[in-house]
């Protein structure tokens, strides 16, 4: 056998006088190499890939790729073959007619590739893109909404729902059903909310993704939440805060014992974080579990508790049965309710470490809130360790941003220089016509030192602490903002929106 040769670089080629499809269901793939076609084939494929060969009415050079190269380039012509397929998927979804139910054991066939599905059911089809698609645009969430006369399909992109495509009102239903289906829910029941989970490969990637659906008056609406796997969690220091806020809240986590909570609003990346500290302080020596409701990014090393308020296993539940497994590091998805909030408290003050969220705007408040909580002052002084309070920020796309002027009443409002040079989103392909490419962390870190215990044996009152803390050199959120919007990373738009002015 012909030894394997590794290139990762290669592209997609058509020749003209071959049909692609049948190419690649033969494993054998063709890319420009110096300006010469070359066939590809895997020693896996090579019998198929051979023997299709032969019959070629062209002799192209033949070469052996290693398993990860072919699998790349196999990849890239399966992406081609679904984009294609996209363009033709929505009169293919919206022609099926209501009495066309697709079988059970249509839809049951769920195990392949996505890109590599050969499905005829249309509305298979088109479920299949649509994850493709929400993929291919980095979504976070899919929303299928359905309205007096048609449907619609949305994706949260960087925070931001845009419209993806209108449905026939009679193919909503359908695709609802598939999607029941693959989430192991009840076709049947369209009159209670459902939840479910499922999972999906795509270009040999497996996706977790989490279901949502409601019931409204139209009809039932869905929002799929795409997960990302644990090994796809960012490091610590990928996710974008500054790099001596990242040394700062290293330092936290080499602690033995305490508390470190994020705070912050829905979609502020809260639980991505955690997870990333999770991947800081993982050791084999250590027993980490964590309490969440749901269970967002799967992990092999961590024991994970789902939260079922069903059958009683509550945050609080949870935790007290989580003390007598030996933990070392605790994750608690959120602290809801006072009862939580002690005995997160007493784990920390017991010699563990504790990583928790709370609905706070600002580190200040976090303070605040534990205190209305019914935790005194002086257990939040011996127990936290710190408090992150962040933000995602869209950062303007670089190739068509342009210059844009601040009138004189949001200079006034937001005590910004007046002939400050800023810039606003205008949109080109490179960004969807967003405007914006992707988002960057920025975050507060209040880190408890002596200056702040001493301030929560007088008060715990937010404003007197954000004031001291300013004073001590902490960069608010509101100070960032303005810092990006001066520096021409962001719009004023996009940064109101976050909240400067009241961050």
């Amino acid at each position: 056998m012909i030894e394997p040769i590794h290139r990762v670089d290669l592209e997609v080629y058509e020749p003209e006088e071959l049909d692609t499809e049948k190419s690649v269901k033969n494993y054998l793939l063709f890319s420009e190499v110096e300006g010469e076609v070359v066939a590809f084939a895997s020693q896996r494929y090579f019998v198929e890939a051979s023997n299709y060969y032969t019959k070629l009415p062209t002799q192209y050079s033949l070469q052996i790729l290693d398993e990860d190269s072919y699998d790349r380039l196999y990849n890239k012509f399966l992406e081609l073959r679904t984009d294609k397929a996209i363009e033709t998927m929505q009169e293919d979804g919206e022609g099926s007619e209501a009495e066309e139910e697709i079988s059970l054991t249509d839809f049951l066939r769920t195990s392949s590739d996505i890109l590599t599905s050969e499905e005829s059911a249309p509305i298979i089809k088109f479920v299949n893109a649509l994850f493709y698609q929400a993929v291919k645009k980095r979504a976070s969430d899919i929303h299928i909404e359905v309205q007096e006369k048609k449907g619609e399909v949305r994706f949260r992109v960087d925070g931001m729902l845009t419209k993806n495509a209108d449905l026939d009102k009679k193919v909503v239903s359908l695709i609802v059903s598939r999607i029941k289906v693959i989430s192991n829910l009840d076709i049947s029941e369209k009159r209670i909310p459902q939840d479910g989970r499922t999972q999906i490969k795509i270009a040999g990637e497996v996706l977790d993704i989490r279901v949502s659906i409601l019931p409204t008056f139209y009809g039932e609406r869905v929002v799929m939440r795409l997960l990302m796997q644990s090994s796809q969690i960012p490091q610590i220091n990928e996710l974008g805060f500054d790099d001596a806020l990242i040394g700062d809240v290293k330092k936290l986590l080499r602690a033995s014992h305490g508390i470190i909570l994020v705070t912050g609003p829905t979609g502020s990346g809260k639980t991505t974080s955690l997870h990333s500290f999770l991947r800081e302080v993982e050791e084999p020596h250590k027993n980490l579990i964590t309490v969440e409701d749901p269970v967002e990014y799967k992990s092999d090393s961590i024991a994970q508790i789902q939260v079922n308020e069903k059958v009683g296993l509550t945050f609080a539940s949870a935790l007290r049965s989580i003390l007598r497994q030996d933990p070392d590091v605790i994750m608690i998805g959120e602290i809801r309710d006072e009862e939580t909030a002690a005995i997160a408290v007493r784990a920390a003050l017991t010699g563990h470490l504790v990583f928790s969220t709370l609905h706070t705007n600002s580190a200040a408040a976090t303070i605040s809130r534990l205190a209305d909580m019914g935790i005194e002052p002086f257990l939040i002084s011996s127990s936290l360790l710190g408090i992150l309070a962040q933000r995602l920020v869209r950062v303007l796309c670089s190739q068509c941003k342009e210059e844009d002027s601040i009138a004189e009443e949001f200079a006034k409002d937001y005590n910004l220089p007046g002939d400050a040079k800023i810039y606003k989103a205008n949109g080109c392909k490179a960004c969807n016509y967003t405007g914006y490419g992707g988002r960057k962390s920025i975050g507060e870190l209040l880190v408890m030192n002596d200056n702040v215990r001493d301030l929560l044996k007088t008060t715990t009152d937010e404003h007197t602490i954000k004031t001291a803390l300013e004073k001590d050199g902490l960069k608010s959120i509101g100070v960032q903002l303005t810092k990006m919007l001066l520096k021409g990373d962001t719009s004023l738009d996009e940064a109101i929106r976050i909240g400067l002015g009241n961050a």
